[in-house]
Parts: C-alpha cells; structure tokens; sequence
C-alpha cells in the first residue's frame, strides 16, 4: 500500500486524479470548500478531513488542484489553510493554473516554513484525468518532484521538470493560449464552412487526413456541431488562462494579437452565458456574432 497522500479540491479534474489515486492503491484524505464533493471520493475508500490544515498535518505531502489564482491563495493563506501545518518535512504541490506570481508567493510561504513547494500544473482536461493521462508541468523543489512520481505515474502519461518555480506556471498558460487561438480558429473555419454550403462533417474528415490534424479538432469538432458543450474545460477557465497569458506577453513585451483577439471571444462567450460550459462553446459567438441564439 502506497503512502497516504492529501488532496484539496474536488472539481472536474481534482475528482478524478484524485479516484485514480485510490484505484492505485493511494491512501487519499481530502478535502473540498463544498464538503458534499467529498461523499463519491469517500465510497471510493478516501478519508475526509474538514480543512486544509487538517490535511496537511495528517499527510506528507498534498497535493490541491483549484480553479484560480485567488482560489488557490485562499487555501494556503486564510484561516485553517495550509500554512498553519506545513513544516520541515511536508510537501506541497500545487497543479493548480495560476501566474507564476502566485506560484512565487506560495513558494515563499511554504519554504518559510520548512516545507517543501512543488507547482505542477497539468496539460489535458476531464477524459485525461480520467484516464490518467494528463501531461505534468512541474517545477521547483526537485526531491519532492522525485517523491510525487508514483503518484504524478498514475495520474499522467508524462511528467515534465522545467527547473525553479514559475516555469511550470509559464509553460502551462503559454500552451492553454495557444489551445485557446487554436479553438478560435477552427470555430470560423467550422461556420465559414457551413455558410459557404460545404459539409462540416467532411471538413472535419479533411482535417484529421491533413498537416493540422490534432486530437482536439478530432474531439471537439463533432460535438460543436452538435451543440453540445458538456464542460471537460469549463469556458470561463480558458478565458482567465488567456488573461494570465496575456498578462506574461506583457511581463516579456511580446505582440500576441492572435491571443488578444481570442480572449475577447472567451469573455464575449462568458457574456453571453456560457462560461460554465464547454470552452469549445466559444464557436457560439462566430455562430451568432451578435450574441442571440
């Protein structure tokens, strides 16, 4: 039997990394801001705790998985967090999508502490999770890195170590800006398609036998026509993820207007009421520019 490991969050993808870790023998206490997330995880054999705290002291290392930059301070810096138990000798790994500021700040904390820090922010959405084949973007304390690796083994295909806090953070929103430019695209090609009279099924049929051919083209396309947006990556995170990405192009003075353009589509959809759908609900907005359906 594995060691027992913490978890805090429980939303799409913490759900699901977290199971996979007590189908693989992981001893798991977590813990979710609604407690009532909890209750699948404890028939799948996982312990509850009611804080972060309690989690951390209970566990060598947690991991969290949480929806933002705010979300992921709140549970290291307020009341009951994880501050309040981490010490020599603990771990924590964010793979949470955050700024590398926020990344830095947790770091510091952490580290003052004796703990140790760990970002690993992860490539892939709900069937990934699911599957155990999430791509991991980790970066900063390399021993604790070495300590997570069977679990990192369960939950992801491939885990990758980029060196001192903030790569992980870096590598991950530059890949979810160029997801999200790429979804845009593929939206306008979907409705220039359809408006010029040509069959989108065939379009994407052309696509997969071509130079662009990619899993998500593959995977979304037929559900984009469908209307059907299910959410394995809510639209409203990929919306917050072009807006730390872009604030980096700011950080390096890089021109992204591919990028900029994209990200007023995402915020133009999240108007329109789909932020907690499907990110490819995006194709909505190219669908009825107006924003009417």
């Amino acid at each position: 039997m594995a060691e027992e490991v913490g978890f805090l969050g429980l939303g799409i993808m913490g759900k699901a990394m977290s199971i996979n870790l007590l189908r693989h023998g992981f001893k798991v206490t977590v813990w979710n801001r609604t407690l009532s997330r909890c209750d699948e995880l404890v028939e799948h054999g996982a312990s509850v705790a009611d804080t972060p705290a309690a989690v951390v002291k209970k566990c060598k290392y947690t991991i969290a998985i949480l929806s933002d930059p705010s979300a992921a301070l709140s549970v290291v810096f307020d009341k009951d967090g994880v501050l309040e138990q981490i010490c020599s000798g603990k771990g924590y790994i964010d793979m949470s999508t955050v700024d590398s500021d926020t990344s830095s700040k947790i770091n510091e904390a952490i580290t003052s502490k004796g703990g140790y820090f760990l970002e690993a922010p992860v490539s892939g959405s709900k069937k990934p999770a699911e599957d155990g084949q999430l791509v991991i973007l980790a970066a900063g304390e390399k021993t604790l890195y070495e300590e997570a690796l069977p679990a990192f083994n369960i939950m992801g295909k491939k885990s990758f170590f980029l060196g001192q806090v903030g790569n992980g953070a870096k590598m991950k929103l530059v890949v979810n800006m160029m997801m999200g430019s790429m979804m845009n695209a593929f939206s306008e090609g979907l409705i220039l398609a359809d408006k010029s009279g040509l069959n989108t099924q065939t379009l994407l049929d052309v696509l997969d036998l071509g130079a662009i051919a990619n899993p998500m083209f593959k995977m979304k396309g037929p559900t984009m026509i469908k209307k059907s947006y299910s959410p394995a990556f809510p639209l409203k995170h990929q919306q917050k993820d072009m807006r730390l990405a872009l604030a980096l192009g700011d950080e390096y003075a890089v021109s992204m207007p591919v990028a900029a353009a994209a990200n007023e589509a995402f915020k133009k959809a999240r108007s329109m009421g789909f932020g907690d759908l499907d990110f490819s609900a995006v194709y909505e907005t190219v669908k009825f520019p107006q924003g009417s359906s």
